[in-house]
């Protein structure tokens, strides 16, 4: 009766006995969810352990080109900047004054040995020689005069009709008369030479510069030079051409000790190459270096000749060259991009035979045929990557295909 009386009592069962399994429910699928997830974990796992090999494919080894170095015996060679200059250039200057007459070439052409340049007005010194030739005639004639007269004094005085101070006299002026005679044809050589000189001619063949002078001018002449002179025009030489340089001292040593060890001329031989040019196509001889080394800047002048049968090069220009100062030793040679540069340091990469790459410290020295030096650091069996170099990561394996290094002989001066 009390039970059925407390409303709480009664209240608290209807409220308390429904929730009870409704917690009950949540909790079961809560650990549904979560058995679920960790038999999919181990699915997973037990997948990845056990089926591995089937699920990815494996990475393919990168392929990469590989040679063994070339062998060449190459001589050490250092190289310089030159300049070219014309191994003759003349101011062509008038040697006799007068109006100018004519101009038989046009500024900067090729003029030949013997051309004729300028005319200067010739009719004064053809007057000139007119008056020296007439002066010989009548020198010539002051002789026979002389001579009829010593010859008459002559015979008087075997006679004894004449003193022998007449005949002295008339034997001086026949001297006098003679010497007459050789200053008149002096003068006729020298006005000769002053109406030769009337025409300006090119002394030897090379480009003329532009002219200083035009038609009509009134140009000074000496052949003294003891007054100035009128300047006409340039005339430099093109073939062949010098090439001037300067050694420094330590290269310099190192080829004259070799020039003295070998006994005779060591670098006759020069390549070199115009700035717009990659190769070392054209050729020169070492004919030239200084007696003494300059103490401002310590080098030593040198100079080659070069030939320049096309007239393509021009003194002023200038010229990167090549000269020997030791004799042919044998080195390896390898592509220039095989090489890379790790700070201070060059290295090339090899193949192992079980296809690792490995790099090698080399030391490297100037290009020849289009290929670098290698002075040390490498073997002649070593296998060297020469192609893919950026698949070729230290301490990873490739995939090594056989390639070939050419050696281009016209690169370096010798095609």
């Amino acid at each position: 009766m009390d039970q059925i009386s407390d409303p709480s009592a009664i209240e608290r069962e209807r409220l308390d006995g429904p929730a009870q399994p409704r917690r009950r429910s949540w909790r079961t699928a809560l650990t549904g969810v979560i058995a679920v997830l960790a038999l999919a974990g181990l699915y997973v796992g037990f997948g990845f352990r056990g089926g591995g090999q089937t699920a990815a494919a494996p990475t393919p080894m990168p392929p990469v080109t590989v040679s063994q170095p070339l062998q060449r015996e190459v001589d050490t060679r250092v190289g310089f900047l030159g300049q070219f200059s014309a191994i003759d250039r003349v101011e062509l200057r008038a040697q006799v004054g007068g109006t100018l007459t004519e101009i038989h070439f046009k500024d900067g052409q090729i003029v030949h040995k013997g051309d004729l340049l300028f005319v200067i007005d010739p009719r004064p010194y053809e007057v000139k020689l007119e008056q020296a030739k007439a002066a010989l005639q009548t020198a010539a004639a002051r002789v026979e005069l002389a001579n009829t007269q010593l010859s008459r004094a002559q015979s008087l005085r075997h006679n004894e009709f004449a003193t022998q101070e007449t005949v002295d006299q008339r034997t001086n002026e026949q001297d006098a008369s003679k010497a007459a005679v050789e200053d008149a044809k002096a003068r006729i050589r020298d006005a000769e030479l002053d109406l030769e000189y009337s025409q300006v001619r090119a002394p030897f063949t090379g480009r003329i510069g532009a002219r200083q002078v035009s038609i009509g001018s009134l140009v000074a002449g000496s052949r003294a030079a003891t007054s100035p002179t009128t300047l006409l025009a340039t005339l430099v030489s093109l073939d062949p051409l010098y090439l001037d340089f300067d050694m420094s001292e330590s290269d310099f040593l190192t080829f004259a000790r070799e020039r003295a060890r070998i006994g005779g001329p060591l670098a006759n031989k020069v390549v070199l190459g115009l700035s717009d040019e990659n190769n070392f196509a054209r050729q020169g001889t070492l004919d030239f270096v200084d007696n003494a080394l300059d103490r401002s800047s310590g080098t030593i002048h040198a100079r080659a000749t070069v030939p320049n049968p096309d007239l393509f090069l021009a003194p002023g220009q200038f010229a990167r060259l090549r000269v020997a100062i030791a004799p042919p030793a044998p080195v390896y040679l390898l592509p220039d991009s095989a090489v890379v540069l790790d700070q201070s340091q060059r290295l090339v990469m090899t193949v192992g035979p079980d296809g690792t790459v490995k790099p090698k410290i080399v030391t490297t020295g100037d290009l020849r045929g289009g290929l670098r030096v290698i002075l040390s650091g490498l073997e002649a069996g070593d296998r060297v990557v020469i192609d893919g170099l950026v698949r070729a990561m230290p301490g990873t394996k490739v995939a090594p295909q056989d390639g070939a290094i050419h050696y281009d002989a016209t690169a370096d001066g010798q095609g």
